[in-house]
C-alpha cells in the first residue's frame, strides 16, 4: 500500500513539476511587461482621473446651461402654440381648396 502511495506521489510530482517550471519561466518572461503595465496604469490612471474630473465638471456645466436654454425656449414657445395651430389650420384649408392640375397620363 505504501508503495502505491509513493508511486502516485512520484507520478503527480512528475506531472506538476513541469507545469510549475513553465509557469515560472512564463512569469519571468512577462515580468517586464507586467511592470510596464503597472507603471502606465499608475501614471495614466492619475492623469485620466484628473482629465475625467475636468471633463465631468465641464460637461455638467454645459448640461445645466442647455437645460436652462430648453426651459426658457419652452416657456417662450408655449404661448405661441394657439397661433401656430390657427396658421396650420388655415394653411391646410387653403391647400385643400386649391385647384390641382390633372395627373399626367402616359400613352403607349
Amino acid at each position: 500500500m505504501a508503495f502505491l502511495v509513493m508511486l502516485l506521489v512520484g507520478l503527480g510530482f512528475l506531472v506538476i513539476l513541469p507545469l510549475i517550471l513553465i509557469k515560472l519561466v512564463l512569469g519571468l518572461i512577462f515580468l517586464p511587461f507586467r511592470l510596464l503595465g503597472l507603471v502606465l496604469r499608475v501614471v495614466f490612471g492619475v492623469t485620466f482621473g484628473l482629465v475625467g474630473l475636468v471633463f465631468r465638471l465641464l460637461f455638467s456645466g454645459v448640461g445645466v446651461i442647455l437645460a436652462l436654454l430648453v426651459v426658457v425656449g419652452v416657456a417662450l414657445l408655449v404661448p405661441l402654440i394657439p397661433i401656430v395651430l390657427i396658421g396650420v389650420g388655415l394653411w391646410l384649408l387653403v391647400r385643400s381648396t386649391a385647384r390641382r392640375p390633372p395627373p399626367l397620363r402616359l400613352s403607349a
